[in-house]
């Protein structure tokens, strides 16, 4: 079809056209980053913790007042914990995934580097990787002799001596991939700060950070015993079914033993998973709801402005049925209108929706843009407008010739 008439008709109606284009660019703009944003929090919500979610349970207390005894204290709590029936396994951990707050510290493969490589959330807690359920990929597991306390562990960060630090640590597949690309990182030492060095003994396929976020995975295990206190956790695996009764036996126990401390948290790694992102859900929503409300608007948009330009044309269109013109030809000249004007905004819509990425990118640390996410806006968006035009250009093509006869 020749679109000179349609680009000399346009440009009579510059102002109208140019409104439905900008329309058209700021919804495509949005749309592509909230489409993103949506599968980012989705990936994130997704994503695997690498341990048996669906076999643990967590308990998360903490004292009333000072207890110097706190080591033989959290051993009589797993010692009572390890005899309910139906738990395999329990460990008191400094945290878990989906538990919030992270201990973390940055790492560094050769001690003449001026800065730290990557930032690992540490992981504490005696046959942490057993109750966990992690699977090791290569390595060794972390044996009963290289754990220690986190007391002495502290207590050689204050006086320097260094002898009372665990030397060997077992790191997650990715920490590997981002160190030592195409390497065996069995054997490789980790620095962290100027004078301790850690020995990687084994390689997990996965463990997620207790808030995942950038370098999600980016996690490894210190052989370290930590005490109760508050933040650390009971973590007790069993089988799937039995994870309510063991809830209620441990909660018993412990209160037992101790009935002057306070229970800070406590359920299933389902349940946990589930309340941490309780907020991503909400803005997935959120996100969901305003791509639904911006392409209904254009929608609107697009069928008011060919409704309005199609009662204007009547006597145009009938002239045009009075000297040949079919009903397809006419139908056809209002979709390529259409698909013009929309080609036009997806244009300005798409340097719009990267110059909003770039914005995301340096003040919130967002990742760039697939260029995937530009042609499947370019295709939603070109097909709502045929859609949107489609009634009112099957009216225009009604019209009958004889329109062309009637006095203005």
């Amino acid at each position: 079809m020749d679109i000179r008439p349609i680009l000399s008709t346009l440009g009579r109606h510059k102002f109208t056209a140019f409104l439905l284009v900008m329309e058209i660019a700021l919804t495509c703009a949005i749309i592509c980053n909230a489409v993103f944003l949506i599968g980012q929090r989705l990936e994130r919500m997704h994503a695997d913790s690498g341990v048996a979610e669906h076999e643990l349970v967590f308990v998360q207390m903490a004292y009333i007042g000072e207890h110097p005894d706190n080591a033989a204290r959290s051993a009589a709590d797993i010692a009572a914990l390890q005899s309910i029936a139906g738990v395999t396994s329990v460990t008191l951990a400094n945290q878990f995934p989906f538990s919030g707050s992270s201990s973390n510290m940055g790492v560094r493969t050769d001690l003449a580097q001026q800065h730290d490589l990557i930032n690992v959330s540490q992981y504490f807690g005696e046959d942490l990787t057993r109750t966990l359920g992690v699977k090791l990929v290569s390595g060794r597991n972390l044996r009963p002799e290289e754990y220690v306390d986190v007391s002495r562990v502290y207590a050689a960060l204050r006086t320097g001596d260094l002898s009372g630090i665990p030397r060997a640590l077992l790191i997650t597949r990715a920490v590997a991939a981002r160190l030592w690309p195409g390497q065996d990182p069995l054997g490789k030492q980790l620095y962290v700060g100027k004078h301790i060095s850690l020995t990687v003994v084994g390689v997990i396929a996965q463990l997620l950070r207790p808030s995942p976020g950038k370098g999600a995975d980016f996690s490894a295990i210190m052989p370290i015993r930590t005490p109760m206190t508050q933040g650390t956790a009971f973590l007790l695996r069993c089988a799937p079914q039995d994870r309510d009764r063991v809830l209620r036996a441990a909660l018993a126990k412990l209160n037992t033993l101790d009935p002057n401390r306070i229970v800070l948290g406590k359920g299933t790694f389902d349940q946990r998973r589930h309340d941490f992102f309780q907020d991503d859900r909400a803005m997935t929503g959120i996100l969901v709801g305003v791509c639904l409300a911006l392409l209904i608007v254009t929608a609107l948009g697009i069928v008011g402005l060919a409704s309005f330009w199609v009662a204007q044309r009547n006597r145009s269109i009938g002239v045009r049925r009075a000297l040949g013109a079919t009903r397809s030809s006419i139908l056809r000249y209002f979709q390529t209108e259409n698909f013009l004007l929309t080609s036009m905004g997806i244009v300005f819509g798409m340097v719009l929706a990267y110059g909003i990425n770039l914005f995301l990118i340096v003040h919130y640390e967002l990742p760039r843009l697939p260029a995937i996410y530009f042609p499947v806006g370019a295709m939603l968006l070109w097909t709502i407008g045929q859609l949107a035009v489609l009634g009112p250009a099957l009216r225009a093509a009604a019209v009958p010739p004889v329109v062309a006869t009637r006095s203005v």
